[in-house]
């Protein structure tokens, strides 16, 4: 006869504390919508029950996402999303050039979903940039661009850090180069220079913030940052040549990017 041994359960990969895999839950549940802006979390006996965790681990994982900004909540009470946590990014909404007298697209779609946005300009001047920019722009090894540097603002909260580089047969000679603010941004200039923006390409990646990401956007923890390389391309003498390269950094559990395309 044989004995038939039943197969153990396969052992987790997960070497998270349990506390951690609490906090991705709920913070899961935040970003999707399952709990949305203002919507009170399970209290602690259901997430007690819910997990099999102790008081003390659950409210170890409600104090890490309140350290996220994703949530508050005070003695007493219930701990509630945060309003405008769940930010959409829409490329397309930022990239044409605005129009005469009108601030920089981004702000305008900001202030278009009630909040106030607004930029701290961090540093101007020529620069060796990371080799993937260099690649974009088609630099050699020792090649140098003008950086302009910013951090964008949400409501008085740092939301991104951009750092755009530009090739310096274009930018010397223009306000670009002087260390204060561009009205309506550089795509407005470079359009009145002759090269309007005619395509660009971003590349996303998920990482673990820099010392510096983690310091300007005050981050409080080591969630993943989200890195967005984008080349701006215009009309050339032999096709397109790019005019612009960003780095765009933002928390990654506070942000999610939107693109809409259409079959050609």
């Amino acid at each position: 006869m044989t004995t038939i041994v039943p197969k153990a359960a396969p052992e987790s990969f997960d070497r998270r504390s349990l506390h951690e895999r609490i906090a991705a839950d709920l913070r899961d549940d935040i970003m999707s919508g399952e709990l949305p802006p203002g919507a009170s979390l399970p209290s602690t006996a259901q997430l007690k029950t819910r997990f099999d965790a102790s008081n003390a681990t659950v409210q170890k994982a409600l104090l890490l996402l309140k350290d996220e900004h994703l949530v508050v909540g005070r003695a007493g009470a219930a701990v509630t999303v945060r309003e405008h946590r769940q930010r959409t990014v829409r490329p397309a909404a930022s990239l044409a050039p605005a129009g005469a007298g009108e601030t920089h697209r981004w702000l305008t779609e900001a202030a278009r979903h009630g909040t106030h946005a607004r930029s701290e300009l961090l540093d101007v001047g020529e620069r060796r940039p990371p080799a993937d920019v260099r690649a974009a722009l088609g630099l050699a090894e020792d090649g140098t661009a003008l950086l302009r540097a910013q951090l964008l603002l949400i409501d008085d909260e740092p939301a991104e850090l951009v750092s755009s580089y530009y090739p310096l047969d274009i930018a010397r000679g223009t306000p670009m180069m002087d260390r204060r603010k561009i009205r309506g941004g550089t795509p407005v200039l470079l359009d009145a220079l002759g090269h309007p923006p005619r395509r660009s390409v971003d590349r996303v990646s998920a990482r673990i913030p820099t010392r510096e990401q983690y310091e300007a956007l005050r981050l409080t923890s080591s969630l993943p940052v989200l890195r967005t390389l984008r080349v701006v391309h215009t009309d050339g003498a032999d096709g397109e040549r790019p005019i612009e390269v960003s780095v765009m950094v933002k928390a990654g559990h506070l942000y999610e990017v939107e693109y809409e395309f259409r079959p050609e």
